[in-house]
Formats: C-alpha cells, sequence, structure tokens
C-alpha cells in the first residue's frame, strides 16, 4: 500500500487541489498577514489584481464590486465560463470560519475524509451552545461544564487538523470575524447564515453548511452558481434615531425573504460614507433575511479607520494601494438597483413571525392594535451578532442616560448581549454597560443566547400570546423561547432601548413623551455615540487557540456511547434506478424555515450525533392534511404520530420517502443537520415550489434530490396520501426535467415534470450518495 502522504497527493490532484498554500506566497508589493493569528499566511491582492484584469478582458466590461472579489478568487479565470444566474464557478476562498454547533458536523465529516490538515486558514467559534439564564459569568460556568464534551472535541479536533479554536466566552463568531479576519477583498466561507456580517469591511463572506466549508478545508474548489447582483444605491445620510439597521428593515420589506436568492447585494452611493464600518456590518449580517447569497459594501475611510482601529494598520494601507480593486468599477450593470434616501429613511421595526414584514416604528403601534399583536413588551433584547458593536451598545447606553437623569427605568425586562470579548470588556471600562445594567438590564454572555433560542425564559407559560422586541436578525415563530405565541419584533438596538423603558409598542421616541419621576413629561432626544472607542480597545480575557506546529500525537476521542458525539456512516450509493413508490412523509403548508426542519434551542446539544438530533426532524412543520404540527399520518398503520417516529418507521420497513414543501423552503440558518436528517431516516427527495440557496445545495451534498414544480400550482395535485415515482434517473443530466407520477389511492395517476439546478459534478455526489462518498471515491 502506498505511503498515507502520497495518497493524500494523489487525492489532492484528482480533485483539482493546489499543491501549495496560494495564501502563503509573497505578495509582490507587500508582505501583509491576513491575521495577527497567522503571519506566515498573506493576503494576495496580487493574485486577486491579476485574476480581475484577465475577468474584465474577457468580459469587456465594467464590473461590480461583488464580480470583482467573486471572480478574482476564480479557479481558472482564463476559461471559467461566466454568466450571472446560470453557470458554476469554481473558486477559491482565502479562509473558513465555523461556529460550534455546525463545526462538529463539520470536523467529523473532514475527520471522515481522511486528510491530516487543513488547506486554508480555518477556525472555530464557540458562540452557540451558552444558554441566557442569569447572566454572564454564571451561564458561562454552567456551559462550560454541560457541554466540556463538546468543547474537548472541538479543541482537539481543532489542535489535530490545523483550526484555531475560540473558546467560549470569546464572542459571537461574525464578531470576531470582523475583528480579527475581514478584510477588503477577501473571499470567506462560514458555517452559518449570517457569515455576511463582514461585508461591512468590503469582503464577500458567504454562509454555507459544513460539507462546503469540508471541501474547502480539504483544498477542492468551491463551487458556486454565479451570482446576480443587486445594487442599492444609497443616498442623502443617516441622522437623528434613524440607524443602519433601518436599512437593511427597509430592504427586507423591499425584497421580501425570498427576493434576494440567487443574488450578492451590492450597496453603492454617495450614502454609504455615513454609516460606520460596524453599522455597514449590521446591514449585511441580516442581508440574509432576504435570502442573499451575502451583500457588501465598498472599501471606504469608515473601513480604514475601523481596521486601525483593531490592530490592522498594515492592512489598510494594503487596502489603500489596491483600492480600485475593492471598489465597482465606474458604468458597471446591476440586475436590479434599488435607491434609498437615507434622508428621508425612518426608524422601522419589522415582524412579528417574519423579518420582512416592516413598518415604520411611528406605525406600529396602530398596526398592533389593529392586527391584535400584544401592545405590552415583556422582554426587549440588544445585542447579537447583528447588533453589538461599540457604537451600538454606545447608542443605547445615550437612551439608557436620558432614562436615569428623569428617574425612570425600563417597565420590559431588558437584556444585553456583547459581541465579543473584546466588546464586553470596553463597553466595562467605558462605562457603557453600568448604565445599561442601572436601567434594569441583565449583561448577558459573550454569545448567541435568546437570538438562537438559547434562553432560559421564565416570565411566561408556553402559549401565553406575549410580545418581545429584539436588536436581532429574525424572529421566526418560536425562535427566541420556543413558544410560537411569542410575537417577536427586530428593530435598532435605540429603538429597543427606547421601547423597553416604555414598556409599549405604542410609544414612537421620535415624537411622543415619558414621564419621568418628578411628574414632568420629557422626550428623548436622538442618541449620539462614538463609533469606535477614544481610546484602543480593551481586549479582555485571551481566549484563543493557536494550533501547534506538531500535532502527531494529538487524539481525537469520540466515546461510542457517547449522547452529543457520533462518527459518521457513509450514506448508501444511489442503487442506479429511479425512485418508486416513494411515500410522502409530510406535505407541508407554508413557511418551512430550517429552524421548522431541524430546531435549535435545546436540540443544540446533539448537533455532533446525527441519529440523536434526527428526532427533531420536521417537528415544526405545519402538516397540510390536519393542520398540526408533528402530527402526520403514518400510510401503514393509518394513525397519526410525531414526524420523525414516522420517519423511523419507514426506515425500519424499507419504505423510501419524500417530503412535499412550500415556497422559499429551507430559508434562515446554514445548518446541514436540516439536509442530513432526512438522508439519514430515509429520505430521498424534497420536492417544492422554491428553495432557500443554502439548504438546496446542502441537500445535494447529502445525496437528496432537491426538486422544484415545473409548474408550482402542481404543489395541489399531489395529497398526503398519494405515492410518488422520479423518472429519468439513470439519464440524470444538467436542465434535463425528471419525470414524476402520481399515483393516487384509487388507482388513477397523472405525470408532472420536476425541474432541477443539479450540475455535473452535483450529480457526481448524488450517484456516490453525498459529495463525502465522492470524495473518498476519488481517493481510491
Amino acid at each position: 500500500m502506498a505511503p498515507y502522504s502520497l495518497l493524500v497527493t494523489r487525492l489532492q490532484k484528482a480533485l483539482g487541489v493546489r499543491q501549495y498554500h496560494v495564501a502563503s506566497v509573497l505578495c509582490q508589493r507587500a508582505k501583509v498577514a491576513m491575521s495577527h493569528f497567522e503571519p506566515s499566511e498573506y493576503i494576495r491582492y496580487d493574485l486577486l489584481e491579476k485574476n480581475i484584469n484577465i475577468v474584465r478582458k474577457r468580459l469587456n466590461r465594467p464590473l461590480t464590486l461583488s464580480e470583482k472579489i467573486v471572480y478574482g478568487h476564480l479557479d481558472d479565470p482564463a476559461n471559467q465560463e461566466i454568466e450571472r444566474g446560470k453557470t458554476y464557478l469554481r473558486l477559491r476562498p482565502d479562509r473558513v470560519a465555523m461556529q460550534d454547533a455546525t463545526a462538529q458536523m463539520a470536523m467529523l465529516q473532514f475527520i471522515s475524509s481522511g486528510l491530516p490538515k487543513v488547506a486554508v486558514p480555518s477556525t472555530i467559534h464557540c458562540d452557540h451552545l451558552i444558554e441566557a439564564q442569569v447572566g454572564g459569568e454564571k451561564d458561562l460556568r454552567r456551559a462550560k461544564d454541560i457541554n466540556q464534551e463538546v468543547y474537548n472535541f472541538l479543541a482537539t479536533a481543532g489542535a489535530k487538523y490545523g483550526v484555531g479554536f475560540w473558546r467560549p466566552g470569546s464572542g459571537i463568531i461574525h464578531q470576531i470575524i470582523l475583528e480579527n479576519y475581514a478584510y477588503p477583498g477577501v473571499l470567506l466561507i462560514g458555517t452559518d447564515s449570517h457569515t455576511p456580517n463582514g461585508g461591512g469591511l468590503g469582503g464577500i463572506c458567504i454562509g454555507v453548511g459544513g460539507a462546503d466549508a469540508v471541501d474547502v478545508m480539504a483544498g477542492i474548489p468551491w463551487e458556486l452558481k454565479c451570482p446576480k447582483v443587486i445594487g442599492v444605491k444609497l443616498t442623502g445620510s443617516l441622522s437623528g434615531w434613524t440607524s443602519p439597521k433601518d436599512v437593511i428593515l427597509k430592504v427586507a420589506g423591499i425584497l421580501t425573504v425570498k427576493g434576494g436568492t440567487g443574488a450578492i447585494v451590492e450597496y453603492h452611493g454617495p450614502g454609504v460614507d455615513s454609516i460606520s464600518c460596524t453599522g455597514m456590518a449590521t446591514i449585511c449580517n441580516m442581508g440574509a433575511e432576504i435570502g442573499a447569497t451575502t451583500s457588501v459594501f465598498p472599501y471606504n475611510h469608515r473601513m480604514k479607520k475601523y481596521l486601525s482601529k483593531t490592530g490592522r494598520t498594515d492592512i489598510a494601507n494594503l487596502a489603500e494601494e489596491f483600492k480600485d480593486h475593492l471598489v465597482p468599477d465606474p458604468g458597471c450593470q446591476y440586475d436590479q438597483v434599488i435607491e434609498i434616501n437615507l434622508n428621508e429613511l425612518k426608524p422601522h421595526i419589522n415582524g412579528p413571525f417574519t423579518p420582512d414584514l416592516a413598518h415604520p416604528v411611528a406605525d406600529v403601534g396602530t398596526v398592533a392594535e389593529k392586527e391584535g399583536w400584544p401592545l405590552d413588551i415583556r422582554v426587549g433584547l440588544i445585542g447579537s451578532c447583528t447588533n453589538s458593536s461599540y457604537e451600538d451598545m454606545g447608542r443605547s447606553a445615550a437612551v439608557a442616560k436620558q432614562a436615569l437623569a428623569h428617574g425612570l427605568k425600563c417597565k420590559s425586562q431588558f437584556t444585553i448581549t456583547p459581541g465579543s470579548e473584546q466588546i464586553r470588556a470596553t463597553i466595562e471600562r467605558d462605562g457603557y454597560a453600568q448604565i445599561l445594567r442601572d436601567v434594569g438590564g441583565i449583561v448577558l454572555a459573550n454569545a448567541c443566547g435568546p437570538c438562537i433560542g438559547q434562553w432560559d425564559r421564565k416570565d411566561i407559560k408556553k402559549g401565553e400570546k406575549n410580545t418581545i422586541v429584539t436588536s436581532y436578525n429574525r424572529n421566526f415563530t418560536g425562535r427566541n423561547d420556543a413558544n410560537p405565541e411569542t410575537h417577536a419584533f427586530v428593530t435598532s438596538p435605540e429603538i429597543v432601548t427606547a421601547l423597553a423603558i416604555a414598556g409599549t409598542l405604542k410609544f414612537n421616541p421620535e415624537t411622543d413623551f415619558l414621564t419621568g419621576k418628578d411628574g414632568k413629561k420629557f422626550k428623548l432626544e436622538a442618541p449620539d455615540a462614538d463609533e469606535l472607542p477614544r481610546s484602543d480597545f480593551d481586549p479582555g480575557q485571551d481566549t484563543y487557540q493557536h494550533p501547534p506546529k506538531d500535532s502527531s500525537g494529538q487524539r481525537v476521542d469520540v466515546s461510542p456511547t457517547s449522547q452529543r458525539l457520533q462518527l459518521l456512516e457513509p450514506f448508501d450509493k444511489w442503487d442506479g434506478k429511479d425512485l418508486e413508490d416513494l411515500q410522502i412523509l409530510i406535505k407541508v403548508k407554508g413557511k418551512c424555515t430550517t429552524d421548522h426542519i431541524s430546531a435549535a434551542g435545546p436540540w443544540l446539544k446533539f448537533r455532533g450525533h446525527l441519529d440523536n438530533i434526527s428526532n427533531n426532524l420536521l417537528i415544526g412543520a405545519i402538516n397540510i392534511e390536519n393542520g398540526k404540527a408533528n402530527s402526520v399520518r403514518n400510510a401503514v398503520t393509518q394513525e397519526f404520530g410525531p414526524v420523525p417516529d414516522t420517519a423511523r418507521y419507514y426506515k425500519k420497513h424499507g419504505i423510501r420517502w419524500v417530503v412535499i414543501g412550500d415556497e422559499n423552503y429551507g430559508e434562515g440558518s446554514s445548518r446541514e443537520h436540516a439536509a442530513l436528517e432526512p438522508r439519514h431516516l430515509g429520505g430521498r427527495a424534497i420536492i417544492t415550489k422554491s428553495f432557500a440557496r443554502i439548504h438546496e445545495t446542502n441537500l445535494k451534498k447529502q445525496g437528496l434530490l432537491p426538486l422544484t414544480f415545473a409548474d408550482p400550482a402542481d404543489y395541489n395535485k399531489i395529497h398526503p396520501v398519494d405515492k410518488l415515482t422520479i423518472q429519468g434517473l439513470k439519464d440524470f443530466a444538467p436542465g434535463k426535467p425528471l419525470n414524476c407520477i402520481i399515483k393516487h389511492p384509487n388507482g388513477t395517476q397523472e405525470t408532472i415534470l420536476l425541474n432541477h439546478t443539479f450540475n455535473e459534478t452535483q450529480i457526481e455526489w448524488f450517484r456516490a450518495g453525498s459529495a463525502l462518498n465522492r470524495m473518498k471515491e476519488l481517493q481510491q
């Protein structure tokens, strides 16, 4: 048998893997490290420039910023077919970032690949497993104890395979990336849907599933459908109560939760310069809520200022030298253009139950009265990866300080989530944290917390109708507290603070008065705060673990009896036949996000154990047959029961099944568990009116068939009691529809067409059983 190192070399050649770290080649004009943590991995603006010039000459037209960065990372810029919205691009991302909930499965898949080290700089960030209960320090200690097995796995796997490890308490992945790893022109992929946060620093940062991350960590060219580019032209300037958050809340109202699908949203225009770097990050972060591939801002002086303040003046100087490649070309063309005058933009609040239901703050109280939404605000929550910057905390503290001066505290409960240890330490030093405590707030751990359902909420009972306001990004049903009757609204941190002080949705801080402790009425002034601290940031505690240079003695143990971690077994290979007599597990009615398909909250503890977490499969989806969640008919016994139990019954009895879905199926989080679980429990296809981008890719990676109705009205032809046969798989080819025969219980049948977006590589994944299986085939 050939030596292992030779096998790895052969695999890399077969997959088209670079034979050296491109990032480690010295820049011709300057040697500037990507980050302080990787001093020998250099920014390659020279390569970016070379690739852009090749593509510009080929296309013979001005390029958008999005195109410059994406095409500047092409594996083969001279020969790659390029057509927006059509072709698949083979790209070479600069780095990978993983949060702890998704990193478990990503690292388990990387371990299964057999490769000894990651091929690009990669990091793991522990932010998802810390539950908010009583406050930062106690919650963090409890999380470290409860999750010790998982944290140990991630730390040792990182050490073994060359991945940097940010310990629990470090902060939220996207804030850490902005502070340390993002830079203008970077192409970064992350196993979290809000990875686009890095677009606030001029990078193309894209959320993906763990299997995509494994491809990049393995050094394989990463595939992305060539994105369209939506331009958002900003004019005027932000002022008063209007904040960066209001820009994306307005855009979400315009484009809806699927309007950005397949596109990069590129902000430009004179209004850009009125927005801070972290404000731009806020806008890009929540672009995930419109289905966008990512969002990006052009390089400007606000980014330069942020880079310098975060200890990266050398990167800022290099970016200045290559600035022409970090902004759009004059005369470039967008597929769609939206124009927003920031002078006229009013504070917004979106919700409930969906992040694209936009209202001006001035109107939401009246709308709530009409719709029967509770006006009384039970809890106001600020922070999260979307809004936890120094500027955010300063503007909220400015509002709180005014209330305290008049003897007032919050009428609602109030929580504060710092975005990182650096932010926490700095707002403690500068007094913001104490002001927010004085007004009635509780400072939580530097983690995701209630934003992703990690909230041990005690003030209400499940099923109790109530309202909360947050500065988060998502407000899907039950997301924050697992209560389907919680009406969650998203807005800016300063509006959250003002509403928490007033205690009602009827309050408009621009026009309404509060009554001070002395009985006198007063109006809150629009908040003003520094975008960055006047002194340097306080770094706080050191929470980073470097991977060792020599990891030969490092062990990564997964106990066979563990309830939280499980080594992966390969999925079965396609048998070469059409899929006949598929049972319909569930026909989903209406919105079905990845929260519905694979719930978070308490289920996060099983993210490294595929069989255990599969017990939450589709428990939040509404069954069209009875209008209930987690209640489907077993076609054999005719009894109704939980979705996972029914899927397990079918798997045990050799019955393959399919899911029927509605519009934008799988919107929301990048969690690939929503694709792994149906595959693990015997699913073969998901047929919908349309898919969210990340989920569609995740399904393909795991050997499932994500298919769409050629005629969306055909959704109505299929009933839960029908059986389906998918024909044409022997001749499966890009752009060629598949036939679906619907077999009704009365013996009649009809045929409809199903479309797909598979390319040749993705068809190979299906035939091999999964993308990971295909990788292993190439090793052999």
